[in-house]
């Protein structure tokens, strides 16, 4: 007698905004592709909700202002607070990003610290400004992040999230440069990013 095959269980789908499904991967099958050496560093990508997204361009302004603010951050982060620029951040077993600037408390492991005890999250936008504040940031803000800045590279204006929930981040305000940032659980970080002299 004939068996009928049984069909392979199926994959979880993420869909686009064209409403298109696609494979949904997990962080375990994101590295296993690193490990055989699909990915390489070079191909800078990061894994958003179950998505493969290549990360934009740097761009020259990109690291110019990215430059500015590590050396402010280097100068002027207390002691017992520590930095790292584009860690591999495993957020929570489904995400893998690499933001420009990961804040918290000092020793604390980059590659697996959790979102809620991030004291700061910083991204630096050229071409990838819609995509900070719109995917990412609701994102981040799902996963808990309580202070998220987005900075303009070209204008230098800053988006600073806060009060973050599942549906997005509650307060998202549009800073200009010559006024002052201050992280909300690091007072002591009031940064004016007029006065960086990359204007």
């Amino acid at each position: 007698m004939n068996e009928i095959p049984r069909q392979p269980k199926s994959r979880p789908t993420t869909q686009a905004a064209e409403g298109v499904p696609r494979l949904r991967w997990t962080l375990a099958e994101f590295e296993r592709l690193g490990e055989l050496g699909i990915f390489t560093e070079e191909d800078r990508i990061e894994l958003i909700g179950g998505e493969l997204v290549p990360m934009s361009p740097k761009g020259n302004r990109h690291e110019i202002v990215r430059a500015a603010i590590h050396n402010w951050l280097r100068r002027n982060l207390p002691d017992d607070i520590d930095y790292h620029e584009e860690p591999g951040w495993r957020t929570d077993g489904t995400h893998y990003c690499e933001p420009d600037f990961l804040v918290g408390p000092a020793g604390f492991d980059p590659t697996a610290i959790p979102p809620a005890d991030v004291m700061l999250l910083i991204e630096v936008a050229h071409w990838s400004l819609k995509f900070d504040t719109t995917i990412k940031a609701d994102m981040y803000a799902a996963l808990g992040v309580r202070e998220y800045w987005v900075i303009n590279a070209r204008t230098l204006a800053t988006k600073v999230h806060r009060d973050p929930s599942a549906r997005g981040y509650a307060s998202a305000v549009e800073v200009r440069p010559s006024r002052k940032l201050t992280a909300l659980l690091i007072p002591s970080v009031a940064l004016k990013l007029a006065d960086l002299g990359i204007a």
